[in-house]
């Protein structure tokens, strides 16, 4: 087998829906297993995916083991020379898949291969290509100095050698994952992306990025950005400079302070990115009477998006548009506007979207 496509959920039924059907498309002619995880969700996930995908293997824990062990657990149970560690909140394209393979199979010493991580408004996600943050890189982040924390030195759509990537999405060989011993289960939630993407450069290996593929990754459904966050994430830097990198009491005391200090401002600055649109347009070959009926307006249909409007919020039809034209159309979207988009998923009752990538996402039922 070729590929195992590894997916941790946590109580993200509709996002995860959406991303198995990306997912299931993207293995066309690919000799592929899609392995979910489940961590206790208290909401229908599991049934959901019993129901709608049955060829899928569900492994469903009696308890949240976090991140690490969670994804352990389905690498443990993979079969594929090839796995892809992928986000529930994600959405690929067809080809996905097809490109990140030719180009794995094409490089001597491939460690991790990344890609283009887009929110659901089409804006590039810098975590997308980070530096290793060595104490120096972590406190400007910490003060909020976030440049030297990302690869600048290279376009976003270009590809080329990235130290860190984002656990959203990452693919390697499953002889890679399983020499480094995976992701560090010191790690529960946050870090334990840099932690991995760090023990496999120092075990030899180079990771790649490949700006020419994008994917989609709503961001803020399983991962939201509160003072909880904020805890988890600096104690996951102490753990990762403990393990890493040699004392250094002045960062010490960085971590320690953002500890505290960042939570707060983390928390006062939350929001819910959502807004409020004048105008609905469904991108579709004929009216879905049922989108109309729970955005509660008047919806317009065209069967193409030549232009994008402010103030307007674009209903992409997955039963007529392809992933890739989806990926397409948010990534053409112009930036810092007020247009904002949702899908509609292939034989679905829902239309689901995410207007910020530091807020929950939205899902309408109809």
């Amino acid at each position: 087998m070729q590929l195992s496509v590894v997916i941790l959920n946590y109580n993200v039924r509709y996002f995860l829906e959406l991303c198995l059907k990306s997912v299931r498309a993207a293995l066309t002619n690919i000799d592929a297993e899609i392995i979910v995880v489940d961590n206790c969700s208290s909401d229908d996930s599991c049934a959901m995916v019993r129901q709608h995908f049955p060829e899928v293997k569900l492994i469903a824990n009696d308890m949240n083991f976090g991140f690490s062990k969670g994804n352990n657990i389905g690498v443990a149970e993979a079969k594929g020379q090839y796995i892809c560690i992928l986000n529930p909140d994600t959405v690929v394209a067809e080809d996905t898949f097809h490109k990140l393979l030719k180009l794995a199979e094409s490089e001597e010493n491939l460690g991790i291969t990344s890609c283009r991580l887009i929110d659901g408004k089409g804006t590039f996600l810098p975590e997308s290509k980070r530096q290793i943050p060595i104490p120096k890189i972590a406190i400007k982040k910490i003060l909020g100095m976030s440049q030297s924390y990302y690869v600048s030195s290279l376009n976003e759509t270009e590809t080329g050698p990235v130290p860190i990537f984002v656990g959203a999405f990452m693919l390697m060989k499953r002889s890679v994952y399983t020499k480094v011993k995976g992701f560090d289960e010191d790690y529960f939630m946050y870090g334990e992306d840099i932690d991995l993407s760090y023990k496999v450069l120092k075990a030899g290996y180079n990771n790649l990025y490949h700006g020419a593929v994008s994917v989609v990754h709503f961001k803020g459904e399983s991962t939201l950005k509160d003072k909880t966050y904020a805890k988890r994430f600096y104690g996951a830097m102490q753990i990762f400079y403990d393990k890493h990198f040699k004392s250094n009491i002045f960062f010490d005391l960085m971590v320690w302070l953002g500890t505290r200090l960042m939570p707060l401002l983390q928390n006062k600055g939350h929001h819910n990115g959502n807004v409020s649109p004048k105008r609905y347009v469904l991108i579709s070959d004929k009216d879905q009477i049922g989108v109309s009926k729970v955005l509660k307006s008047e919806l317009s249909v065209q069967s193409s998006l030549d232009q994008y409007d402010n103030n307007t919020q674009y209903v992409l039809d997955n039963n007529y548009l392809s992933f890739k034209s989806i990926i397409t159309i948010l990534s053409n979207a112009p930036k810092n506007c007020s247009t904002t988009f949702k899908i509609l998923p292939k034989k679905s009752n829902f239309i689901i979207g995410s207007d910020s990538s530091k807020s929950r996402g939205e899902v309408l039922l109809f």
